[in-house]
């Protein structure tokens, strides 16, 4: 298997965990390293990986999150680094997102995610949940 397709099966299980609100998975996808960073929407950064799952915790747990659907999700690998360009669609609301990836023992982990504001995309969420290939 590519990098390239095994980076998009991570941002795969990414988008899984938060669907499927499973805080395991979330905690296994992250890097170890105490340097991850996230940036919710309309959050302030968030810096180091305490703070980072605690903020999924936070929202995980929240039967009032809502639900995400990722779509036009690209992969762009640099030796052990890569990134995932996508959409996300929450509740009609579309957010462009990034997702930053580390090539760890254990495969690929993420380091960042970073997600804000976009015009609406042109992909079908429908044919976004199709499976990998």
């Amino acid at each position: 298997m590519s990098d390239q397709v095994s980076v998009l099966f991570a941002n795969e299980a990414f988008y899984a965990a938060f669907a499927g609100r499973d805080i395991k998975a979330m905690e296994e996808l992250c890097s170890r390293r105490p340097d991850v960073t996230c940036i919710h929407p309309g959050w302030s950064p968030l810096i180091g990986r305490d703070s980072v799952m605690q903020s999924w915790r936070a929202i995980l747990s929240n039967p009032a999150s809502p639900a995400i659907v990722c779509g036009n999700a690209s992969a762009y690998v640099f030796a052990d680094v890569a990134y995932v360009l996508c959409h996300e669609n929450v509740e009609q609301t579309f957010l462009a997102a990034t997702n930053v990836f580390l090539h760890e023992k254990a495969g690929w982990k993420m380091v960042h995610h970073h997600a804000g504001p976009s015009p609406a995309p042109s992909f079908d969420p429908a044919a976004a949940r199709q499976p990998l290939q």
